[in-house]
This record gives structure tokens, C-alpha cells and sequence, in this order.
């Protein structure tokens, strides 16, 4: 361990190293937040001076993030933020937290973990630690941010460190957050791998070390890649369920009694959010970069994004039933969020759904408790955006032509909607075991309709 190593762990150690975030999103906030609470004097950065204002001023836009503990810690002057990346050179280790989406052609677009790096090259000097935690390709952290650094003549290992660290974060699990969920971290030498544990075993819970920056890479993308594949047979679950007339929900719950072998997977709409969506196409990439195909990749992205196409076919063949053509239907769609009682829009399967809809003709409202309104951010295909959040009413209810549960969040009243409603289409299995005088049909049938005097068995 040299002169240079010895001093910032030593200040990792009686806490006096200011610690920097770039990017103060779902990730870069809640670090930043477990950051403070470690006794660390934190300073965020962040390019929009919307958030930097809001930061400073303690009020957060992360729903897993309380305004009144960001405010706790604005106010002890041991978080603040700002869009001067200059003042990277303040921090003794920073830690990157930027998108990585992928472009049209689903291709990684590291551009903003590029300027990230540029920045920090500006302002690097001798016993720095850089910690990239956005999710990207194995080999990113070496090959991408590595060159950057080491242009200026400092070495890593030596003279300042850099390590790989996959965020982990899972929005609105009240059971596994940012500190407790087990964190892997890789650096791109042994000493880099020993500086960045010295810091993040005093902010997490649980460390893991692997044995390079593109194991803890890999580890990420192989996570989000396991889970896709098995919600793609999910999915297709469903699917065959539908013909052989079976409940897919029953089956699911069935094989999940099995106590070894089995790990349970649901079917859907689709998938949604920024990392399972996304994180195999990086996978996949790289691979091409090889020579080798992931074909099991291939497949089950193909499978999953084929799911709101298939729920609107199930829309469609519900309301031919009541002799009702899809075009000029109304229809009421339940939850835009990509999963229950979060506000996160990110790839959602419900906007693709509402789009599509809109474009067989349908006339399209919905309603969700967490997301207000549904904004223009360039991507979205969605007609007459900004499009807002309805009144649950027994009206809207019963108005709609068919509703639509795309997102399952518990406090919407689903023994109501069943009462009111006049068709159902359940993506999520919400209406299992509720009375309704509604007919429901599931990803893998059609119920028979149900009232509290006559409940028959409802098929999802």
C-alpha cells in the first residue's frame, strides 16, 4: 500500500473525505442520502438546475428518498448539489450514477458516462477514487473511463483508484434498499478493488468483491439478463395456457410450492423500468464484438416486447365478445407505472399500450394514484400529451367500454372496479378471487362473470 492509498483510506476511515455523486437520479439520490448518513460530507452534481435547486433546498424527487430526511441533512450541511463540475476536484471519491440507454438500433450509448469522465479528468489529481455504478457492457469501466484518466499521466492503482460497482436499486421495495442490498464491487487493479471496499463497506451493509471491474460489470447485466428469460417463459406461460384453458396464476402458484429448483416468475404486460428492459442488449453487444450470438437473448426480448401487442389483442377479442369493435371504444386503463405503487414511467408496457390503442381507434383514459400526468419527452407516440390521470369514479367506471389493469397498485379498489365495470382485462392476476359482476378476461382466458352470490372460478 503506497503513500497515496494509505492517506485516503486513512480519510475514509475518520470520515473527514468529501465524497462527490454525479447524478442525482433513482440511483445518485439515495446514495448520496446513505452517503450523509454514513458520517460523509456528500456533494451531489447533477446538469439539471431543477434538481440541484430542489436538492438544496431539501425537497427530493425520488419516491424512495423522504423530503424530510433530505432536509435533515441539507440542513446538518452535510449534502448539497450543484451543476459546477469543477468542484469534482473537492472530492476524495466520486461515484458516477448517469443513464446509459441504448439507441434506436439498441446499441449502448455511453455518452453521458463519457462527459462524466471528461469532467473528472479535468479535475482528477493523485488520491481520487472513481466508482462507476450505471449499468453498462463488461469492459466499459477499463476500456471507456480507464484511457481518459490515465491521459492526463496518472496511473490507476497508483495514483488514483477506479472500480466498478453495479447499482441494485429496486424502486419502492420497502424490504431491500440502498444500504442493505448486498453490493459487488471490482476494480480495474487489486489496489483499485482494495481502496473502493475501504469506502463502501462504511456506507453498505453487505460488501461483495469480485475479481475485476468487468466481473462486477457482467454480474450486473447476467442479474437483469436471468431475469428477462425467465419472465419471457412467463409470458409465453400465458400464452400456452390460453389454449389449453388452463389458469396460468394457478399453475404459477402450483410450482412455487415446489421447495428447491423453482424460483416463481409472472406473466405481464410487458416489461418495463430501466434495467431489465435494457441491460441484456449490453450483454448482447458486446458479444457481437466477438462474433457470438445470444440467442437466448434475441428470444426473449422478442417475446416480451411482442406483450402489449398481445394485450391489446386481448382488448380487442374482449370487446368483439360484446359485439363492440375496438375503434371508438372507450377504454380505461389502470396504472401507467412500470410496476405497482411506484411513480416511475421508465419504459413502461402501459404507455406502448395506450399508443396502441389510440391507434386501433380506441378512445383512451387512465387513471393512477402515482403518476399524474404522462408528459412529451421526445419519445413517446402517445396522442394528446400531456395526458392526465382521471377520477377513479363509479362513473368513469362504468362509461368505459372495457378496463384495462395494467399495473396493478394497491389502493385502487379492484372489488369496485369489479362491481362497476362492465369488462376487465386483467394483466396482473388483480382480479383473482374478487367478486365481480363484471366479466374479467386474463392474459390466459376469459372469466365467467362473477357476482358475490355466484362465484365461479375466475381464470387469468
Amino acid at each position: 500500500m503506497n503513500a497515496t492509498q494509505q492517506d485516503l483510506v486513512a480519510r475514509f476511515e475518520d470520515r473527514t473525505a468529501v465524497l462527490g455523486v454525479i447524478g442525482l437520479g433513482y440511483v445518485g439520490l439515495p446514495l448520496a442520502v446513505e452517503m450523509a448518513r454514513s458520517g460523509y460530507r456528500t456533494q451531489g452534481f447533477d446538469v439539471s438546475e431543477q434538481v440541484v435547486a430542489g436538492v438544496n433546498e431539501g425537497r427530493s424527487h425520488i419516491q424512495d428518498v423522504p423530503s424530510e430526511r433530505l432536509a435533515a441533512y441539507v440542513g446538518e450541511g452535510v449534502i448539497s448539489a450543484t451543476t459546477d463540475l469543477a468542484r469534482l476536484s473537492e472530492c476524495d471519491a466520486i461515484s458516477i450514477c448517469v443513464p446509459t440507454p441504448l439507441n434506436k438500433i439498441k446499441d449502448p450509448d455511453l455518452s453521458y458516462v463519457v462527459r462524466a469522465g471528461e469532467a473528472i479528468a479535468a479535475a482528477l489529481r493523485p488520491g481520487q477514487l472513481i466508482i462507476l455504478e450505471s449499468t453498462t457492457y463488461p469492459g466499459t469501466t477499463r476500456e471507456v473511463l480507464l484511457p481518459i484518466f490515465e491521459a492526463k499521466g496518472l496511473r490507476a492503482g497508483k495514483d488514483f483508484f477506479l472500480c466498478f460497482s453495479p447499482e441494485r436499486v429496486d424502486p419502492g421495495n420497502a424490504t431491500w434498499h440502498t444500504r442493505n442490498t448486498p453490493k459487488v464491487l471490482g476494480g480495474v487493479t487489486p489496489e483499485c478493488t482494495e481502496v473502493g471496499l475501504a469506502l463502501y463497506e462504511r456506507i453498505f451493509d453487505t460488501m461483495v468483491p469480485v475479481e475485476s471491474a468487468e466481473a462486477a460489470e457482467l454480474v450486473k447485466v447476467y442479474e437483469n439478463t436471468f431475469r428477462m428469460i425467465n419472465i419471457a417463459l412467463a409470458n409465453e406461460l400465458a400464452q400456452w395456457c390460453e389454449k389449453l384453458g388452463v389458469d396460468v396464476w394457478g399453475v404459477i402458484d402450483a410450482a412455487a410450492t415446489k421447495p428447491f429448483g423453482f424460483m416463481k416468475f409472472t406473466p405481464g404486460p410487458g416489461l418495463g423500468g430501466h434495467c431489465i428492459p435494457l441491460d441484456p442488449h449490453y450483454l448482447s453487444w458486446k458479444m457481437r464484438t466477438y462474433g457470438h450470438k445470444t440467442r437466448m437473448i434475441e428470444l426473449a426480448s422478442e417475446i416480451n416486447a411482442e406483450m402489449p401487442h398481445y394485450v391489446v389483442g386481448k382488448v380487442s377479442d374482449a370487446l368483439n365478445e360484446d359485439g363492440k369493435a375496438l375503434k371508438g371504444s372507450r377504454v380505461l386503463v389502470l396504472g401507467v407505472s412500470y410496476k405497482k405503487d411506484i411513480d416511475d414511467l421508465r419504459e413502461s408496457p402501459a404507455l406502448e399500450i395506450v399508443r396502441l390503442l389510440q391507434e386501433k381507434g380506441a378512445d383512451v383514459a387512465y387513471h393512477d394514484p402515482h403518476c399524474p400526468v404522462i408528459r412529451d419527452d421526445g419519445h413517446t407516440l402517445i396522442r394528446g400529451l400531456p395526458m392526465h390521470s382521471i377520477e377513479l369514479s363509479d362513473e368513469a367506471l362504468a362509461d368505459s367500454d372495457a378496463v384495462v389493469i395494467v399495473t396493478d397498485h394497491s389502493a385502487v379498489d379492484y372489488a369496485r372496479v369489479g362491481a362497476m365495470a362492465r369488462l376487465v382485462v386483467d394483466t396482473r392476476g388483480a382480479m383473482r378471487g374478487v367478486a365481480a359482476a363484471a366479466r374479467v378476461v386474463g392474459l390466459s382466458g376469459v372469466a365467467h362473470r362473477r357476482t358475490a352470490d355466484h362465484a365461479e372460478g375466475v381464470a387469468a
